[in-house]
C-alpha cells in the first residue's frame, strides 16, 4: 500500500504520471483534426479540412473522426512519461554544473530536446504508422490486427517503416518545441521557470504555441512521412517520395493540411503542457516526502 505515495514522491513516478496526463489530454482534445489533416496529406482531390469533415460525417459517422485512437491512446501515457522524463534527465545534462533549484539554460533545453526526439522516435514510429494506415481506411479493423497483418507479412521492418524520417522530423522539431515552451512561458510569466507559479493562461499559451513553431518548422518532413507510412509502395524511399510529389502536386503539397495541423497544434500542446504541469503541482515531492517522515 506504500509503493504509490513513494512512487509519486520520486522524480520518475511525478514524470510518469504527469506526463501520461498530459499525453491523454492532447490524443482526446486533437485526433479529430489529426484524422483531418492525415486525410489532407494523403491526397490532393481530398478537399478543404471542412469538406473533408463534412463528407466524413455524412458517410462514415462521427466515430471515423476518432478511428485508430487506440493504437496512440494505449501507448501514450509511457509515451509522455519518456519524453517528459528523458528530455528532463538531457536538459540537465548540458548544464551539469547548474544547482537543482536553477532551471536549465535555453541551450540545454534546445539540445535536451533534440535527444528527446530522436530517442521518443523509437517507440513513436509503429504507433504513427498503424494510426495513419486505420484513419485512412474505410473499414473499421483494429490497431492489434493491423499490427499483426503487418508482422506477419513484412516483418519488424514492416512497422518500423518511417523510423528514419521520423527521427529528422521530431529530433529538431522537440528541440525547437522545448526551447519555445520555455522562453514563452518565462516572457509571459518572469521568474516561472524556477517558481514554477505560471497561471494556466500561460501553461495553455506557451504550450500552444511550442506546438505551432515545432510544426511549422518539420511539416514538409511529416508530409513525405505520412506518404512513406500509407503502405501503398508508391516509394522507394524519403528522397523519392520528396520528388514524386513535388513533380506531381508542386511545392505546394508539402505545405497541404498546415493550417489544420497548426489549428491542432495549439489545442494539443497547450492542452499536454497544462495538464502535465497541474498533475505535476498535484503529487508530492520527494522532499516534501522526507519533511513529512521526519516530522513523524
Amino acid at each position: 500500500m506504500d509503493f504509490w505515495p513513494e512512487f509519486l514522491a520520486s522524480s520518475w513516478g511525478r514524470e510518469f504520471v504527469a506526463g501520461g496526463f498530459g499525453g491523454v489530454a492532447g490524443i482526446v482534445s486533437g485526433y479529430p483534426l489529426d484524422t483531418l489533416r492525415i486525410r489532407q496529406q494523403h491526397s490532393s482531390k481530398s478537399g478543404s479540412a471542412f469538406t473533408i469533415l463534412r463528407r466524413m460525417l455524412a458517410v462514415e459517422g462521427p466515430t471515423s473522426l476518432y478511428r485508430g485512437m487506440a493504437a496512440p491512446l494505449a501507448s501514450v501515457t509511457f509515451q509522455n512519461a519518456m519524453v517528459f522524463q528523458i528530455y528532463a534527465i538531457l536538459s540537465r545534462s548540458f548544464d551539469s554544473s547548474l544547482p537543482l533549484d536553477e532551471p536549465p539554460s535555453y541551450t540545454g533545453v534546445a539540445l535536451g530536446g533534440v535527444g528527446t526526439g530522436a530517442v521518443q522516435s523509437l517507440l513513436l514510429t509503429p504507433v504513427e504508422l498503424l494510426k495513419i494506415r486505420l484513419q485512412l481506411q474505410q473499414t473499421s479493423s483494429g490497431p492489434l490486427s493491423l499490427a499483426k497483418s503487418i508482422i506477419r507479412t513484412q516483418g519488424l521492418r514492416g512497422i518500423y517503416k518511417g523510423l528514419t524520417i521520423t527521427v529528422l522530423r521530431d529530433a529538431p522539431a522537440h528541440g525547437l518545441y522545448f526551447w519555445t515552451y520555455e522562453y514563452v512561458r518565462e516572457r509571459l510569466h518572469p521568474g516561472c521557470r524556477k517558481t514554477g507559479e505560471e497561471n494556466l493562461t500561460t501553461m495553455l499559451l506557451a504550450g500552444g504555441l511550442a506546438g505551432v513553431a515545432s510544426w511549422v518548422a518539420c511539416y514538409p518532413l511529416d508530409v513525405v512521412k505520412t506518404r512513406l507510412q500509407q503502405g501503398h509502395g508508391a516509394y522507394q524511399g524519403i528522397s523519392d517520395c520528396f520528388r514524386k510529389s513535388v513533380q506531381q502536386e508542386g511545392y505546394s503539397v508539402l505545405w497541404r493540411g498546415l493550417g489544420t495541423a497548426v489549428a491542432r497544434a495549439f489545442v494539443v500542446n497547450g492542452a499536454i503542457f497544462a495538464a502535465y504541469e497541474v498533475a505535476l503541482r498535484c503529487f508530492p515531492s520527494a522532499q516534501l516526502s522526507q519533511e513529512s517522515e521526519s516530522n513523524k
